[in-house]
């Protein structure tokens, strides 16, 4: 194994095992905290949520990319491929939606009160579960198409217009295929994270605007909103960092007729870092997350010591 291959193969192994470990944490720690308090806040399921579409896209992507990096070959069939894409799509796009709806949210929440907007934030807990249900349902559908090109890789030649994969190839077949579903998957994409940018330029606009009386808001729910907030916005500034980049690189893909194997896992690597960086921001920033770390950490030396 040459030093590229290998720097890739650790490259990713870090990468996933990282990401794979850190939202396991965050899983946990939330279900010991709906375990405590019977039910989670809507920010709290909504960042639940998306921990559980991050572990589900590097369980789906990571794991058997890395596989592939050191050598497992003919890892899936046709039938397993189109699962493995399938899934893959639908927790990258439901990554996306989710911290779009968690912006948006937070936003809603931050904005100064009103008739109109006081009855709607009475209303807003109830609607974050139907969300999820209409965002999984969407995504559903519209990641369908990328499976039905999906298959297992036959021998060392890639044909044009396929997105070389390592473990799996999505041919595309044409020209116009090819072009068409990169276009359609970017517009969704890019109107996602229109949304949560719009949310969080509101909410830096309303902080900044209101400070002293984001400060009384503070006092008086405990600052919950205004940390929820701030992760909010590092959360948004973490997704639109490496979405740029991957954009970026499927943008330069979608002009070429072969993608050679660099480019692609370039794409790939971007495309997961929020994946894996994602939770330990959220391990970071939220209190909960943490005390429930924290506890965990010290009842483990207790038990050896008894």
């Amino acid at each position: 194994m040459d030093l590229c291959v290998t720097i890739k193969g650790v490259s990713f192994l870090l990468q996933t095992g990282l990401g794979v470990l850190a939202n396991a944490i965050v899983l946990l720690a939330y279900a010991q905290l709906s375990a405590i308090r019977a039910a989670l806040g809507p920010v709290d399921a909504i960042l639940c949520h998306l921990a559980l579409a991050d572990l589900f896209l590097l369980l789906t992507r990571g794991v058997p990319q890395t596989l592939s990096v050191f050598g497992f070959r003919s890892l899936l069939d046709d039938a397993g491929c189109k699962v493995v894409i399938y899934c893959y799509r639908l927790a990258r796009a439901l990554s996306v939606c989710l911290t779009c709806l968690l912006s948006v949210y937070q936003a809603l929440m931050l904005a100064p009160a009103g008739p109109l907007l006081t009855r709607l934030r009475a209303r807003l807990p109830q609607l974050v579960l139907p969300s999820f249900l209409a965002l999984w349902i969407l995504n559903m559908a519209v990641c369908i198409a990328a499976p039905l090109f999906s298959v297992a890789p036959r021998n060392n030649s890639v044909p044009p217009f396929t997105l070389n994969l390592g473990f799996c190839l999505v041919d595309f077949h044409d020209n116009l295929s090819y072009v068409v579903n990169g276009v359609f998957v970017s517009l969704r994409d890019f109107l996602f994270v229109g949304g949560m940018l719009g949310g969080s330029g509101y909410m830096l606009a309303v902080l900044r605007a209101h400070g002293r009386r984001m400060q009384g808001v503070k006092r008086a729910a405990g600052g919950g909103e205004a940390r929820a907030a701030r992760t909010v916005l590092l959360l948004v500034l973490l997704y639109t960092l490496f979405f740029g980049v991957d954009n970026v690189i499927w943008i330069y893909m979608l002009t070429e007729t072969r993608v050679s194997a660099v480019v692609a896992d370039m794409r790939l690597f971007f495309s997961s870092c929020y994946a894996s960086f994602s939770p330990l921001l959220i391990i970071c920033t939220n209190r909960k997350i943490r005390a429930r770390v924290s506890c965990s950490s010290q009842q483990g030396p207790e038990e050896e010591k008894k």
